[in-house]
């Protein structure tokens, strides 16, 4: 029967696993933030809506059907954006926890490359959606 090699237990490990929980953790509140973000930008294009028509407003109705059409699509993307960095900050919490048992841990920068792109895509797009809607 194989043996799990034993690891040191120092407080050099203990530390460095505790980094890599504040780490997933900064992930995880980021995705909720993201996932709260597109709850509030598809809730608020309904808010517009209902505002609209209780006001009778004509020209406000006009503008909530655009925003009516992208706004809750937007939303639902930065949601499941959300989801896939839950999903995400996970595999890369387990894969560092398991380097660093085996003390083979090296950096990758994979999931940051990866998360800087899609904020920078989905800011500019962002932009682009309220420059068309002014």
């Amino acid at each position: 029967m194989l043996n799990k090699p034993k690891t040191s237990n120092d407080g050099a490990t203990i530390r460095e696993h505790l980094a890599n929980e504040r780490t997933f953790l900064a992930w995880i509140s980021t995705s909720l933030g993201i996932m709260a973000f597109g709850f509030v930008v598809e809730k608020f294009s309904v808010f517009i809506k209902e505002v609209a028509i209780l006001l009778g407003k004509p020209t406000l109705h006009q503008a909530s059907s655009a925003l009516q059409g992208s706004a809750p699509l937007f939303g639902i993307i930065l949601v499941v954006f959300g989801i896939l960095l839950v999903m995400l900050s996970f595999l890369k919490f387990k894969m560092i926890e398991k380097q660093i048992e085996q003390n083979t841990y090296h950096a990758s920068s994979k999931l940051n490359i990866f998360l800087t792109l899609l904020i920078l895509i989905i800011g500019i797009l962002l932009v682009i959606y309220l420059s068309i809607n002014i």
